[in-house]
């Protein structure tokens, strides 16, 4: 409630004469709403936690180790998209275009996108609201919260596009336990988390706005993903389901 307030009278002003603009009053609302987050985030620790390094004890830390992860998420995330979708054509299930033009501009694009898309949920989610569950519940509960409210959080839309975009949500499921199994495999830290983050949006981003594939109907949007939407399809949980396993697996190899 405290950040509607405060976001609030800053956001409706944006609304009222950027309306033309739907893409500019995104980036800019979105930006203040985080901004806002931030800030309250910095009076929640030095008023109810009398941590004045919040931040520092969420995992972001700007540490060597904490960058080498972020790559290494990174890396990761970008394999994972193109080896979903090359596997896709090899199989026949879609095929390749050319690039356009704006490509490599597209790609940078992309990247920052992604950046803040992945720095904004992680430091949220994995970071202030995980370690709020941690002090009260059990990780298995934490987990489990953490996940559900991450997923659920995509969906905020008008009823038809939850309809819509339903079949998307057990992706989401399996990328919220992922994402924190990821950072409790880093000893707390934020950087492998918002690096695979990073990588996922950006590849898709990439794929998508790109326009770079085409699917041939050869089988269904259930095996593929329900309306473009990797992480709604049988391939993509598949996927999703290995990196799912392979960081619950260092998750718990550290806490040995």
């Amino acid at each position: 409630m405290a950040l509607l307030l405060v976001w609030l009278p800053l956001a409706a002003p944006i609304y009222l004469f950027l309306s033309h603009d739907p893409n500019l009053v995104t980036i800019l609302t979105m930006g203040l709403l985080f901004g806002g987050f931030l800030w309250l985030l910095r009076c929640w620790g030095k008023h109810v936690h009398q941590q004045p390094q919040l931040l520092n004890y969420y995992g972001l830390k700007g540490t060597r180790q904490n960058g080498l992860d972020l790559l290494k998420g990174l890396g990761i995330g970008l394999l994972l998209v193109f080896g979903l979708f090359a596997l896709e054509g090899s199989l026949g299930w879609l095929k390749f275009e050319t690039p356009q033009p704006g490509l490599p501009r597209l790609i940078v694009e992309g990247l920052v996108s992604a950046l803040g898309i992945g720095f904004a949920e992680e430091l949220v989610f994995r970071g202030w609201l995980l370690e709020e569950l941690q002090r009260d519940y059990s990780p298995k509960t934490a987990l489990w919260s953490d996940a559900i409210i991450f997923a659920v959080s995509h969906f905020l839309k008008p009823l038809s596009e939850v309809i819509r975009t339903f079949p998307g949500l057990p992706g989401r499921l399996l990328l919220g336990w992922t994402l924190v199994w990821a950072k409790r495999s880093s000893g707390g830290l934020l950087g492998l988390p918002i690096g695979l983050h990073v990588g996922l949006v950006w590849g898709y981003y990439i794929i998508n706005v790109g326009k770079l594939v085409q699917y041939s109907d050869r089988v269904s949007p259930w095996i593929t993903g329900v309306d473009g939407d990797p992480v709604a399809g049988a391939m993509g949980l598949l996927f999703l389901g290995v990196l799912a396993v392979w960081m619950r697996k260092r998750a718990a190899s550290i806490s040995e």
